[in-house]
């Protein structure tokens, strides 16, 4: 390897407080810009913030779930510098004296375990946020809805080493903040936000090399594809003896590159100072225990347990345990039905294909788990064939109506009567010699064929099983 990759992530997240972190503006994303806003949060003269309690539980919650120290004393401090989207002219957050500091979250790449420091997790105010018009038109628009949002940052140290490794430990902090139910953790609503430092130095260098951050990334992938751009085009620089220097860069998801935007070889001076108008946050043992205590099964617990109790693959574990409503959805089918492979089929298969091709989230589906542990029972029971089911699910998702009611409105009842069939399997025999010469004269793909095309006579309700064994029945004895 001619270079070692070092990468730190800075990751924020929007928490799901019912108001803003300093006044009871209502916390919601959306909305006709500069709806949500008051004096307090637009930074009014005289205006007096108050500090969100359950802003502050919740950062607590994320520090104990990775493995930080919870300060029994720490302090808010103003962050001074000015951008149109920051009405106050600085943003109050916290420096010397952060909520959390360090904790640890556990990869797993390519079956090694990696573990990857948390220097530090500590709450702040969102920023507003700039709508730029069109290149002709030379201004900017700004909404102030999202000033004031209660966040966390999550600072890494620098022990990520590969962008595959930047991912998976995204992918883990957004799992785990899911389950806290602190965030919702929306990428593309910018609830999951997360900046990269960047940097190569040689194998065994202890000194870091120049460092680029990088920014606008909106998705999982985007991260790992920024940061594997990044590794490659400064390993191309460095090639040729060429000088890397610190700057931020964005994302450009279109050109699939990294640009400059500004150099930013100095640290700059956010003159930090305790902020005058917010008492110290002081949080005894007993109250981080009480919170210790609601910090439900978190992800890879989850995971582990549904292999062990529920004998899934851990494929199908990691895929069922990846989203909490979507565990949760599954468990749930299993309090009706013992199959717990047969539900992880439909759940990873069907399911989470229809809520992916129609951009769904849990809360949208219409019908409880238990509409679709009746349609496993109708395929059990023969009443319906595994392509009509396929059918009748789409139809649960448009309707919200019961399978068995669908059955009906859909003329999708099975075909097992014998004699029905046989009549069926018959005529189709009969319009395909060559296929029963060819099975014969021993091609058993043949048979499949005529299976196909019975099924397709019948519109798919006959039954598969019956079907087939007439046919082989049939064709044995000619």
């Amino acid at each position: 390897m001619k270079y070692e990759t070092v990468i730190g992530l800075e990751v924020h997240v929007e928490l799901l407080t019912d108001t803003k972190m300093f006044c009871g503006c209502k916390n919601e994303f959306g909305g006709d810009a500069n709806t949500r806003c008051c004096p307090v949060c637009l930074g009014f003269p005289g205006a007096l913030p108050t500090l969100n309690e359950n802003a502050v539980e919740f950062a607590v919650k994320a520090g104990l779930a990775t493995n930080c120290r919870i300060a029994e004393y720490s302090e808010m401090a103003r962050k001074n510098y000015f951008y149109p989207d920051l009405p106050k002219a600085f943003q109050i957050s916290q420096h010397n004296l952060p909520l959390c500091s360090n904790g640890y979250v556990d990869i797993e790449v390519g079956g090694i375990t990696n573990r990857i420091g948390i220097s530090r997790i500590h709450i702040e105010e969102d920023a507003g946020k700039l709508i730029h018009a069109d290149e002709a038109d030379d201004y900017s628009l700004v909404d102030y809805n999202r000033a004031g949002v209660p966040l966390i940052e999550i600072v890494s140290e620098p022990d990520i080493h590969t962008p595959e490794e930047g991912r998976q430990y995204m992918e883990k902090l957004r799992k785990i903040l899911e389950y806290l139910e602190v965030s919702d953790c929306r990428m593309q609503e910018g609830s999951l936000r997360c900046d990269a430092n960047i940097s190569l130095r040689s194998p065994g260098e202890s000194k870091l090399g120049a460092k680029v951050e990088i920014k606008n990334m909106n998705s999982m992938k985007a991260l790992e594809k920024a940061l594997a751009y990044e590794e490659a085009r400064q390993a191309e620089v460095l090639d040729k003896d060429g000088k890397l220097i610190q700057e931020t860069r964005r994302w450009d998801e279109m050109s699939g590159t990294t640009i400059s935007m500004r150099g930013k070889e100095h640290a700059q001076d956010y003159r930090y100072f305790p902020e005058p108008d917010l008492v110290p946050i002081a949080i005894d043992a007993k109250r981080i225990r009480n919170i210790k205590s609601g910090i439900p099964e978190l992800p890879y617990e989850r995971e582990k347990r549904f292999i062990r109790e529920f004998g899934l693959p851990a494929y199908d574990s990691i895929v069922l345990t990846s989203s909490k409503a979507i565990a949760d959805f599954y468990e749930k089918c299993l309090i009706e039905y013992d199959n717990p492979k047969a539900v992880s089929n439909w759940v990873m298969g069907d399911f989470l294909r229809i809520m992916n091709d129609r951009g769904l989230s849990i809360k949208d589906i219409i019908f409880p788990p238990s509409y679709l542990i009746k349609l496993l029972r109708l395929i059990d029971s023969s009443a319906i064939s595994g392509t009509a089911a396929k059918q009748i699910f789409e139809a649960m998702f448009e309707s919200g109506k019961k399978p068995e009611v669908l059955v009906k409105e859909l003329g999708l009842e099975q075909i097992s009567d014998e004699a029905d069939i046989l009549e069926l399997v018959r005529k189709v025999i009969k319009d395909n010699p060559k296929s029963v010469k060819d099975y014969k004269e021993g091609n058993n793909k043949a048979m499949d064929f005529i299976i196909g095309q019975a099924m397709k006579a019948s519109k798919g309700r006959g039954n598969p099983k019956v079907i087939s064994e007439t046919i082989k029945s049939i064709l044995d004895n000619m």
